[in-house]
């Protein structure tokens, strides 16, 4: 028979261990906690302005080349390779609905799809997901307009 401390402490370690499985969200998870912020009419979308914004949500490859072009751009009085929302690949937004799937590619890679109507224009972002020490991150996205690791290739 188990003593309640026994008791007590399995029940700790499954405890312990939900919450850890719950702060690692999934890589769908991951995708749907940026595309919500879209969702709806006056929606904000993600706000990427700081270094630990872009960290927050690319792999530190991808964003290094996202940063680096923007303070390049600044230096030169220019304007930056990514113009509009990588996410969404535009500027403005009014998104009323999206799907994802997600498919496991290899061990800590997934590859996303997002589809969603934005205004008039039916949108598909292909996303490549690499899961990082700090959780799952983007590694690129492919809309009909590119991909997002061209914008940044030397010319």
């Amino acid at each position: 028979m188990l003593s309640r401390r026994d008791v007590v402490a399995g029940l700790a370690i499954v405890l312990t261990g939900g919450a850890a499985l719950a702060a690692d969200p999934s890589a769908r998870n991951f995708l749907d906690s940026i595309y919500a912020k879209y969702k709806g009419k006056n929606a904000k979308g993600v706000v990427l302005k700081t270094d630990a914004d872009y960290a927050r949500y690319f792999t530190p490859p991808l964003a290094t080349l996202i940063l680096n072009d923007a303070k390049e751009a600044k230096k030169k009085d220019d304007i930056p390779s990514l113009e509009g929302d990588p996410f969404i690949d535009a500027q403005d937004f009014q998104i009323t609905a999206y799907t994802i799937t997600v498919k496991d590619i290899a061990p800590d890679k997934a590859h996303g799809t997002v589809k969603f109507k934005n205004m008039k224009d039916n949108v598909t972002a292909e996303i490549d997901l690499v899961k990082t020490k700090d959780g799952w991150r983007i590694d690129e996205i492919v809309t009909g307009t590119g991909s997002l690791r061209d914008l940044f290739k030397k010319k």
